[in-house]
């Protein structure tokens, strides 16, 4: 369905894409900052807990919306430590499988709420089962 576009410099830093062209009459899926916060508003203390219950959310999120991670075209990952990035490339690696969407992520000083060390931001696109899902009306009467 999309078409991965490697240039060879995501290869030599970790398993993701250069760019991901989407096919044309696609469904997509915007996923805010998705946190490691379970749904009664904790957040555990431990960052690979934290991170695997973020990316739960983020496969939560996709699968309400009848997306799955193999749908994924582009995601933007957020942590407050540096010291986190390997432990983070473990669980993601967990949940992503052979999954390989464009990536971007960054260290950041702090995010929303100040015990928060990881959020996950998402772009999802599926094939549309019918025309019309994909805005694409025929105009032959």
């Amino acid at each position: 369905m999309h078409t991965p576009h490697d240039i060879g410099v995501a290869a030599q830093i970790g398993s993701y894409s250069d760019a991901v062209e989407v096919a044309p009459g696609t469904r997509w899926l915007a996923l805010s900052g998705t946190p490691g916060m379970a749904a009664d508003g904790t957040i555990p203390s431990d960052f690979e807990e934290e991170a695997t219950l973020a990316w739960t959310n983020v496969c939560a999120a996709l699968e309400h919306a009848g997306f799955t991670v193999d749908d994924l075209v582009k995601i933007t990952q957020y942590l407050t430590s540096a010291d986190d990035i390997a432990a983070h490339a473990a669980i993601r690696a967990k949940f992503l499988g052979s999954a390989r969407p464009a990536s971007m992520l960054v260290v950041v000083p702090a995010l929303v709420w100040p015990q928060m060390s990881i959020e996950v931001e998402a772009w999802a696109a599926r094939a549309c089962r019918h025309r019309a899902q994909a805005g694409m009306v025929s105009t032959n009467r």
